[in-house]
């Protein structure tokens, strides 16, 4: 792992120069030229990135070595990182320089992720690879993959291969069993988890076009016949822990996230066997409706070793308790789009920013850029993501008194270029200017 990053940073300067090194002992700040590059590695490596991983490092410049050290795997691929991009080539593009430093680095916060829809339009493999690469170059962790949604089934499901077959926009449109490992060894070769998302009980019309019986009919024909899951039907718990059972073992991290936003509770008023339900079961309320539905997938996640995330909206109707971690992304949806520069609005953004005790503070692990596809597809989401994600991933990496959003704007028109290089189409981020 460490060897194939080693490859690829090297790979990405060699790209950028091709001219030799010529008169280096010239310059009046020449101190010496690096001999070599040595890697520390203090522990053996792990198999899989995860929440608590280690990512901390030391890379120490002198006149004729870099020494890049680290307790992790994880660590090192962060510390390649940023001596690549210590790395610059001379203005007359004969050499590369690096200045001699000490850096001691490592993350503020242990969750920084990236979610990308791809129900609403479908994003192919080379795409997402693309956007894992982008997100190894800002030092993001997290892959959130919602798979699926309303508009489109697009995940195989060994168990029920119907989902696919009746739910995908087209039989090309749909990421199979080796499409997925494929992403979740790309990704944990950058040191990047993949979490997957299935939204329930909402956001399920892709589910029901094979499984109607699964959804709940609306009487008012509240979005058309069929709305929500219907929460009443023990089968439809069934369902879901047979589908489950098959996403943790395709999807290996520690963490599936449920969704359970936007639930459409016009259509379970419309329906009378959900108001018996409810009366027979003194549910007061579609909020505790939606909490004892959602209690009983978290028990089946539960029963399967794995931890269960759900949106805001979940804990807003009272289904998750006081004292739980938190991330945070309202503030980081890269499907809004303004004038250009609207990064500073992301840059300013602090996942502490409200009110709390430190206790309470210390119970966020982070947070998402959130990239949903009503309006991008696999032509126009890079330039969408990046360098726009930029911004929130220095807000996650640094610590919180690297703030200064006119000193940011430096940076990221360098790491604009940076990517542009690397084959990232990263738009400009501040108005007129060019690359080299």
């Amino acid at each position: 792992m460490v060897n194939r990053g080693y490859t690829s940073h090297a790979n990405n300067h060699l790209r950028a120069n091709n001219n030799g090194h010529r008169s280096w002992r010239s310059d009046p700040n020449w101190g010496g030229y690096i001999e070599q590059v040595k890697v520390d590695l203090k522990a053996p490596c792990e198999d899989l990135p995860y929440l608590s991983m280690d990512e901390e490092y030391t890379i120490i410049i002198d006149d004729f070595q870099a020494l890049l050290s680290s307790y992790s795997v994880w660590g090192m691929l962060r510390a390649l990182e940023s001596f690549s991009q210590m790395v610059v080539l001379s203005d007359d593009g004969s050499m590369l320089r690096i200045n001699s430093t000490t850096i001691y680095d490592g993350p503020r916060f242990s969750h920084r992720g990236l979610l990308v829809d791809t129900s609403r339009h479908f994003i192919d493999t080379c795409t997402l690879v693309k956007i894992l690469d982008g997100m190894a170059y800002n030092k993001l962790n997290v892959f959130h993959w919602h798979i699926v949604d309303d508009h489109s089934f697009p995940y195989e499901s060994r168990t029920f291969p119907e989902l696919s077959q009746q739910g995908a926009y087209h039989p090309s449109m749909v990421y199979t069993q080796a499409d997925i490992a494929h992403i979740i060894e790309e990704a944990t070769l950058r040191g990047i988890r993949v979490m997957p998302e299935f939204d329930t009980p909402g956001h399920t019309r892709s589910w029901g076009i094979s499984h109607p019986e699964l959804l709940t009919e609306c009487y008012d024909q509240y979005r058309g016949k069929l709305g929500p899951m219907d929460p009443t039907r023990e089968s439809t718990y069934t369902f879901l822990s047979n589908l489950f059972r098959e996403v943790i073992e395709v999807f290996p991290d520690r963490y599936v996230h449920l969704g359970g936003d936007e639930v459409g509770f016009e259509c379970w008023a419309s329906n009378p066997n959900i108001l018996e339900y409810m009366k027979q079961n003194r549910l007061y309320s579609f909020e505790m409706l939606e909490e004892k539905f959602i209690q009983r997938i978290v028990d089946q996640i539960d029963v399967l070793k794995r931890n269960s995330l759900v949106w805001q909206e979940v804990y807003v109707n009272g289904i998750t308790r006081d004292g739980l971690p938190a991330l945070l992304s309202s503030c980081w949806y890269l499907d809004h789009l303004s004038t250009g520069g609207d990064w500073r609005k992301f840059y300013n953004c602090d996942p502490h920013d409200f009110i709390g005790t430190g206790k309470q503070k210390s119970l966020v692990l982070g947070g998402e850029a959130c990239m949903w596809s009503e309006v991008v597809n696999g032509h126009n989401i890079l330039p969408r993501i990046f360098p726009r994600v930029s911004a929130t991933a220095e807000k996650l990496w640094s610590p919180a008194s690297v703030n200064n959003a006119d000193e940011a704007a430096r940076r990221l028109e360098e790491q604009t270029c940076r990517m542009n290089h690397r084959g990232i189409p990263a738009q400009p981020p501040n108005g007129p200017g060019f690359c080299i």
